[in-house]
């Protein structure tokens, strides 16, 4: 695995950490591949039960990495191919369907600014955790482009639409007590505490029955964009599949005798 982006599976958790902070991790050729391909090797791994995406240094991720994208742009305009932003459809759209589609639970733990795509890698994510010296920032229309890393889809979904355009037509650096207020921010910890708070909800995550949180969010993703009727039937599809699993039957046994269930994941 490229030393762009660390991984690491313990306790159930699988620690994705990039790992540029000479760049303030901003996402190279490299590090968007190996980012792309680990979090689907942690999807696949049956003995990770939660992610935590995490980083290095002083940010948490700047996006693109403007000192290579400007040489890509170059080279685009010598040869007129035009493939600089393939990108987008090669490595950010796979990431984002990573961490949304994830069928467990993903934690960012966000040590530092979170811009561009770094923000979007975040709010694709299921809980966010922040340093209390950490930020966001939309950055896009700061250097003429538009949104992507699925923020268009993730951002009006915790702020509103309103909120969502504002901070995206008029980039600017949001704190981690307004991230908090404007319901980006899950949770706020002094930086100090960060790694241990962010590692502590993944592996209280990793404990519980995954594939509930599996369909959870799948309840909620098919949620944000179907109807009432759509929805009910799609909550009665996957309530039928959990109802099945081995979670539930263990769950409701310890209630029964009053103990605390241990959860298999299945």
């Amino acid at each position: 695995m490229a030393d762009t982006v660390l991984y690491d599976v313990t306790d159930g958790v699988g620690t994705i950490t990039l790992n540029r902070p000479d760049a303030m991790n901003a996402m190279n050729t490299e590090a968007k591949a190996a980012l792309r391909d680990t979090l689907r090797e942690a999807a696949a791994d049956p003995t990770v039960r939660a992610v935590l995406l995490t980083a290095t240094g002083r940010a948490f991720c700047v996006g693109q990495d403007l000192k290579e994208h400007i040489g890509l742009l170059a080279e685009d305009r010598a040869t007129g191919s035009g493939q600089t932003m393939s990108t987008v459809r090669e490595h950010y759209n796979p990431i984002v369907t990573a961490l949304a589609g994830m069928p467990k639970p993903v934690v960012a733990g966000v040590n530092g600014v979170a811009a561009g795509a770094g923000a979007g890698f975040a709010l694709a994510a299921d809980f966010r955790v922040v340093a209390d010296t950490a930020s966001f920032n939309t950055s896009f229309a700061g250097v003429a482009l538009t949104a992507d890393s699925g923020i268009s889809w993730t951002l009006p979904r915790l702020v509103g639409q309103g909120r969502a355009a504002d901070l995206l037509l008029f980039p600017r650096s949001i704190t981690a007590q307004e991230a908090y207020d404007l319901g980006i921010a899950n949770k706020v910890v002094p930086a100090a505490d960060l790694a241990a708070e962010a590692a502590a909800v993944a592996r209280t995550l990793a404990a519980g029955p995954t594939a509930a949180y599996a369909a959870i969010k799948e309840s909620l993703a098919f949620g944000a964009g179907h109807t009432l009727t759509e929805t009910l039937a799609k909550e009665e599809e996957l309530q039928t599949r959990a109802g099945a699993s081995e979670d539930h039957h263990i769950a409701v046994e310890a209630f029964v005798k009053k103990e605390k269930p241990r959860f298999l994941g299945r």
